[in-house]
């Protein structure tokens, strides 16, 4: 999908800080995630990537909806988390919307065409599920799972 480095722009949208600390694993030398050429980034408009964790709260969607909007196309989202990827433990709560799918109907209803996503689920997903997820963005890697929606009737 990227065939050049990717600039990453990490967004907390607040989450309990455990995906947090497997991102910033990922930036280490252990790790080592400039090896494929990604670069965390301090603003939105120089990122490619958004690295999205938690899930959507009400405090902070005016602020989620705007970093999302300041992206450059073609935009991608890595959702980071089981919160991110569908609100997690806290996706009934009066605080929070859900996950990323709740915020890309809102994006939808104001105009904005949501970006493309991949999701990295676990609480928090092991900073190898991370680095897999920047890889198949990159397309250094093929999808390991194909896709399958159960409908019941």
């Amino acid at each position: 999908m990227i065939k050049k480095s990717i600039w990453v722009f990490h967004l907390n949208s607040g989450s309990c800080n455990a995906c947090d600390i497997e991102i910033l694993d990922i930036l280490t030398p252990f790790h080592d995630a400039e090896r494929l050429g990604v670069k965390l980034v301090g603003s939105p408009r120089h990122a490619d990537v958004i690295l999205f964790t938690g899930p959507v709260t009400r405090q902070n969607i005016d602020k989620v909806i705007e970093a999302i909007r300041a992206v450059p196309e073609p935009k991608y989202l890595l959702a980071i988390g089981s919160c991110a990827c569908g609100g997690g433990i806290w996706y009934d709560s009066f605080a929070t919307l859900g996950g990323v799918q709740k915020l890309y109907g809102i994006l939808k209803s104001i105009g904005i065409k949501p970006p493309k996503t991949i999701y990295v689920p676990g609480c928090p997903p092991r900073p190898e599920a991370i680095l897999h997820a920047i890889a198949y963005l990159k397309g250094m890697v093929t999808k390991k799972v194909k896709r399958t929606i159960f409908e019941e009737k």
